[in-house]
């Protein structure tokens, strides 16, 4: 499959929902499978993807100009707490509005994701994923945090805390973030640039680790006349241990949980003119189906595929693993993909296919590395790659000092 740009973290709060839907991808791999209509034509989402500074009075509304939409599905994610918002379908099917006490106002300092499926009037059925962010006052500035608060996550998990604007008094907010765990081990923090701040330990957290998160921004100035909105704590756990090891030239992946190797399984990595990153990846995102489309990485119309099943994000840049229908007798024997790494599966996904069942087996914060690829290292801020820097390397990244 296809992670084309292979460059830049994207300012976003990273969130699960392994339900029908999933967010634009940039992979792909073998066949072409092309469509006279795109979801974007087909499904239409009020604010823009991608928008910011949306203000509270915003319209917020799902539309199809033909056909109908099966579900829609709208998380509003506010200070690491995910909440549903709560709408309805017109009977015909053709529009979803939000409803309920404030339905007319949009929650500010805040990220909303927006996951439909619709089917035209061929009976095509799609999927679209959008983000947009509201605006935060002029003189205050917010952290988005990942994971979310309350989650159960793999071993590799770093906190990411992406800002909303660019922060000049870095040691001043580093401070004023605190990460520690039950059991105590020592934690650093990573700048990338200027709108984010990663934490993690020396090694992968032990299983059963309880982390915090404290948040003590409120009042300190992150830049000339630009003050901290947040004075808040979240906690998440860290579950059983699991590590993946694709290898790109034997055409496997091995699982290993808790130390114990469970399966092999046959793999496709990518191919000679588009192969996949080496190095350790984490997972961080989950997503049943999802379209994945050459354009939306910066590429022209190579591939454009709707349902894709399964699908597992590694990269911010869009290296995915994730099931695959189309390859055919790849799997083992060769490399296909534009840069992802794929798994047997069926059309509409199947619990019974190597992809589902290795879907069905992971966590967000789970680690997959892959070795033997022609290709670089993935670079630590392409997702939450941090574990591909050395202890010392990751420390002097920081702004305070040890």
């Amino acid at each position: 499959m296809r992670r084309a740009r292979r460059a830049g973290a994207t300012l976003a709060a990273v969130l699960t929902w392994a339900g029908l839907v999933g967010a634009l991808a940039g992979c792909d791999a073998g066949e072409v499978l092309g469509k006279p209509r795109t979801p974007e034509d087909l499904i239409r989402v009020t604010p823009d993807d991608a928008s910011k500074n949306v203000t509270a009075d915003g319209k917020l509304q799902v539309q199809v100009p033909e056909g109908k939409l099966e579900s829609v599905k709208v998380v509003r994610i506010q200070d690491a707490q995910e909440e549903a918002v709560p709408g309805r379908l017109e009977e015909d099917g053709t529009r979803w509005r939000p409803t309920g006490p404030g339905a007319d106002r949009l929650a500010l300092a805040a990220q909303y994701t927006v996951d439909a499926v619709a089917v035209d009037d061929h009976g095509r059925r799609m999927a679209r994923h959008t983000t947009f962010t509201t605006s935060v006052p002029d003189e205050r500035f917010i952290g988005y945090v990942t994971p979310e608060n309350r989650a159960t996550v793999g071993t590799g998990m770093i906190v990411k805390v992406a800002f909303n604007r660019e922060i000049e008094n870095r040691a001043a907010v580093e401070r004023a973030i605190r990460v520690t765990s039950k059991p105590a081990v020592e934690i650093a923090p990573h700048w990338f640039g200027k709108e984010r701040l990663d934490f993690r330990p020396r090694k992968y957290w032990k299983p059963g680790t309880k982390v915090t998160v404290g948040l003590r921004l409120r009042d300190i100035e992150g830049a000339s006349g630009v003050y901290g909105q947040q004075y808040k704590s979240f906690t998440f756990t860290i579950g059983r241990s699991q590590v993946s090891t694709v290898d790109a030239a034997a055409h496997t992946m091995e699982v290993v949980r808790d130390g114990e190797l469970v399966d092999t399984l046959p793999i496709t990595a990518g191919a000679p003119r588009s192969t996949t990153y080496n190095g350790k990846m984490v997972v961080t995102e989950m997503h049943e189906v999802t379209r994945m489309n050459s354009r939306t990485v910066g590429f022209g119309g190579e591939y454009d595929i709707p349902d894709v099943p399964h699908a597992i994000r590694l990269t911010d840049s869009g290296t995915f693993l994730h099931g695959n229908y189309w390859s055919g007798g790849a799997f083992g024997s060769t490399n296909v993909s534009h840069g992802c790494v794929g798994l047997r599966d069926v059309k509409g996904g199947s619990s019974l296919t190597p992809a589902g069942w290795f879907f069905d087996r992971t966590l967000i914060g789970d680690v997959v590395e892959v070795k033997n690829s022609a290709d670089k290292k993935v670079a630590p801020d392409n997702g939450l790659g941090g574990w591909n820097m050395d202890w010392e390397s990751w420390k002097a990244g920081g702004a305070v000092g040890s």
